[in-house]
């Protein structure tokens, strides 16, 4: 019995991983399908229109989360700062680890508050 040489054994796995993936995403617009049958009857039993709904998910984002903004080419778009240091002009987004710059003036004392950008 001939060895399968590495290509051949790597085209035949993406193959099956590739019917796989076909096989998952078909139970899965399966699986929806009653789903929404159900929703398009709950929405023509209460009268809830289409554009309620939408008004309704748009409000039930969690409060102070804004989803992360990508530019047009789906690259990260930076954050605006949100903290400025008023003698060095340094900022910081308030994400992640505060900057040394901050950590030392709150060890001093100084309220975090302070140093908002308004």
């Amino acid at each position: 019995m001939a060895r399968e040489n590495y290509a051949t054994q790597q085209a035949r796995i993406e193959k099956e991983i590739t019917r796989l993936q076909k096989k998952a995403e078909a139970l899965h617009t399966k699986r929806r399908k009653p789903v929404i049958t159900s929703i398009v009857n709950s929405m023509r039993q209460y009268d809830i229109t289409a554009e309620e709904l939408a008004a309704a998910l748009g409000a039930s984002k969690a409060p102070g989360r804004t989803p992360r903004k990508k530019a047009a080419d789906g690259t990260k778009r930076p954050v605006a700062p949100k903290y400025r240091h008023p003698d060095t002009g340094e900022t910081w987004s308030g994400r992640g680890k505060a900057p040394r710059w901050l950590a030392a003036a709150e060890a001093d004392g100084a309220q975090r508050d302070s140093f908002l950008i308004k």
